[in-house]
């Protein structure tokens, strides 16, 4: 039987969401928990790889096994073997064919960022403490510079640029509440550290050191050396996968 399953976690602990060498991966314990509940190796594949120190509220993992499992009683037993900063939200029986990475039409990631010179102590290690506050119009529309297909070659990190740099971005939005700034992205795929690279960015030019003229030329194919800094890890998020119908816990349109 194939299934898929909803991954929530919080990747202060971890290497990142892959299987490391050296170094604990979130894919290293679920695939545990799926051992000591079938008592077989049970290889995962995951809808998309957040690095070190990224947190998920619905990254989507495949799996098959050999027998067929109530839904609910199949999320409580891996749940026993997992550790408290990672759980099974949501899983449901699939086609053979369904694959997690495959074939997700889309992925969005959230970005919080706290703004002021004191920290907000709840979100230590969940969201970026900015000590800088931002014209909020230049930031907004930074954002809305991003949707489209570009060449998103600057917002990669250089060691694992592929030779196709072309993305597209389905939806890019910033909000604020308060001291806090979430901003959203929905995309087909995203290259690594490319959110990230992408708050960077909306930070240079929300602070006045960048105008938004300087985001269209880095849209156009730039190198990275040409682009901000690589935002911290930990206000990262892969907030939720987009699929076609027959996954239950998966949105069902681009809202």
């Amino acid at each position: 039987m194939r299934y898929a399953a909803r991954v929530s976690y919080l990747g202060t602990g971890y290497s990142g969401w892959q299987r490391q060498a050296q170094g604990r991966g979130v894919q290293e314990e679920v695939e545990n928990a799926l051992r000591s509940v079938t008592g077989r190796d049970v290889p995962v594949t995951a809808a998309g790889r957040t690095d070190a120190g990224v947190h998920a509220l619905g990254q989507v993992i495949s799996f098959t096994l050999g027998k067929e499992w109530i839904p609910d009683r199949l999320i409580m037993a891996l749940n026993f073997y997992l550790p408290e900063d990672v759980s099974i939200t949501g899983l449901c029986s699939v086609p053979d064919s369904f694959d997690a990475r495959r074939s997700a039409l889309w992925r969005e990631y959230r970005y919080l960022i706290w703004h002021g010179n004191a920290p907000a102590p709840l979100l230590w290690g969940r969201a970026w403490w900015n000590k800088q506050r931002w014209d909020y119009a230049r930031a907004q529309a930074a954002c809305a510079l991003y949707e489209g297909s570009h060449d998103f070659r600057a917002f990669c990190r250089t060691a694992e640029c592929p030779d196709r740099t072309t993305r597209t971005i389905l939806r890019a939005t910033l909000h604020r509440r308060g001291q806090l700034s979430v901003f959203a992205v929905r995309g087909n795929a995203f290259l690594t550290n490319m959110v990230r690279i992408m708050v960077g960015n909306i930070d240079a030019v929300g602070r006045g050191r960048k105008d938004l003229s300087w985001i269209s030329e880095l849209l156009a194919g730039r190198c990275r050396d040409e682009s901000a800094m690589t935002a911290p890890a930990e206000g990262l998020y892969l907030w939720q996968v987009g699929y076609g119908e027959g996954i239950p816990f998966s949105p069902k349109r681009v809202q």
